[in-house]
């Protein structure tokens, strides 16, 4: 077994050499990689290089965590069929997931009290592969709808004065999208945007008291929506997801009605936030390098290629989770069963050892595989669904206003607080 990862014997990996300062910090702590901490926010590139360059494979007391930050330690790790991704299987899970693990000690399936996103075979297999064949089968042949989708939310904005790109196109197009997909009826948008947003808390560990009294609300308001929506796509099927589903699950699919519906709102959840943190984050990196957006332009079969470029320098989302399923070493590191395992993906995307000039943004550079999806089994679900997104809503978007820009080139970003995800509050543009 190799010599356990600390921060004096760390593998450089081409990292940039060390400045004295550098080199005497501490190590941060894995709540030090969120935006919670402004100078993560402002620019989380810096300070994840420096612990790649210290301490590749840093064990976390606060957190207990193993943090990864080098490509192949992330890449082998997401990879490894052989570890779990159950937070309750961790060791320390009574201590900190006292109400999973109440749940799981009470007997409560898992499968009914959390997501694909969280499950391990053959819960995770039996649940997925449907949902996957299912939604896969509707992104092949969605691209005309989403068109029309995407040109209708361009129809609505005012763009003879600066307007906020956010909330008027990035928020717009994945919503609306997935409740296309759903078959959300058209009456019922506002309200399925409204908890579309609330029900994102739930993805913040650190929420306040009032932001889990929204999601609460929204959840229980979205429980309500996909259930009676369930029942009555049982008996009067249509043309959407939903229906799908119903007849997967009247053809032997394996999965009960509280399943579908929790992964039905899982994909809402995560796919909305994600995709639009992917559109908002592609436009600012095009408005801030005016050489990669006329590169497009002059080709726009590059369109490809930028949203993948896109999710390589600026992903929306910071890591991935496992949990050592036994006593093993994991990036030069002996852990014990039950080790809490975090691997980002944002520091393994900018890893000099794979990508050449990492910093910099090109999208003719030599496609090499990103880890902005995670990997194995636990692949993001939603991902051609949120690649198509990106394609259509930025090609669409540069053909509209061929002149667009950042109407406020000298103003702070506003990044969003929300922690392990990457994506903007709001960018004033102007065409």
């Amino acid at each position: 077994m190799n010599k356990p990862v600390t921060p004096q014997s760390a593998e450089q990996d081409r990292a940039a050499p060390e400045t004295a300062a550098t080199a005497s910090a501490p190590l941060p702590s894995l709540f030090a990689l969120t935006p919670l901490n402004e100078a993560y926010r402002q620019d989380p590139y810096a300070i994840l290089a420096d612990l790649r360059a210290r301490c590749p494979a840093h064990l976390d007391q606060t957190a207990n965590a193993l943090i990864l930050t080098r490509y192949a330690d992330v890449r082998a790790t997401t990879s490894d069929h052989s570890l779990w991704r159950d937070p309750i299987l961790a060791s320390d899970a009574r201590e900190r997931s006292p109400e999973l693990f109440a749940e799981a000690v009470a007997g409560k399936p898992r499968s009914e009290t959390t997501s694909i996103l969280h499950l391990d075979d053959p819960d995770h297999e039996r649940l997925r592969r449907p949902l996957t064949q299912a939604l896969y089968a509707r992104v092949t042949r969605f691209k005309p709808a989403l068109q029309q989708i995407v040109e209708g939310t361009l129809d609505r904005i005012d763009a003879s004065a600066p307007f906020d790109v956010m909330s008027a196109f990035c928020v717009q197009v994945p919503i609306d999208a997935i409740a296309s997909i759903l078959g959300v009826d058209p009456d019922r948008l506002a309200e399925f945007r409204q908890w579309s947003e609330g029900v994102v808390q739930g993805l913040n560990p650190f929420r306040t008291p009032e932001a889990t009294a929204e999601l609460e609300r929204c959840g229980a308001a979205m429980e309500a929506y996909f259930t009676a929506t369930i029942a009555a796509r049982k008996a009067e099927p249509r043309d959407d997801l939903i229906s799908d589903m119903t007849r997967l699950q009247a053809e032997g699919g394996g999965f009960n009605d509280t399943e579908l519906r929790i992964n039905l709102s899982t994909l809402l959840a995560a796919g909305n936030l994600t995709t639009t943190d992917l559109i908002g984050n592609a436009i600012l990196t095009l408005l801030t390098h005016p050489g990669q957006l006329a590169a497009y332009k002059a080709d726009p079969t590059l369109i490809n290629a930028l949203v993948e470029e896109t999710l390589r320098f600026e992903p929306p989302v910071d890591i991935t989770g496992r949990i050592a399923s036994r006593d093993m070493e994991v990036g030069g590191v002996a852990v014990h069963a039950g080790q809490r395992l975090t691997t980002s993906l944002r520091a393994a995307n900018r890893d000099p050892a794979i990508f050449a000039d990492p910093d910099r943004f090109d999208i003719l550079r030599e496609r090499k595989p990103h880890m902005a999806f995670g990997g194995g089994v636990h692949v993001c679900a939603g991902a051609p669904l949120a690649r198509l997104e990106a394609q259509v809503a930025l090609a669409a978007l540069f053909d509209r206003f061929p002149n667009l820009h950042l109407a406020e080139p000298d103003a702070e970003l506003a990044w969003r607080r929300l922690p392990f995800f990457r994506g903007l509050e709001r960018l004033m543009v102007a065409n």
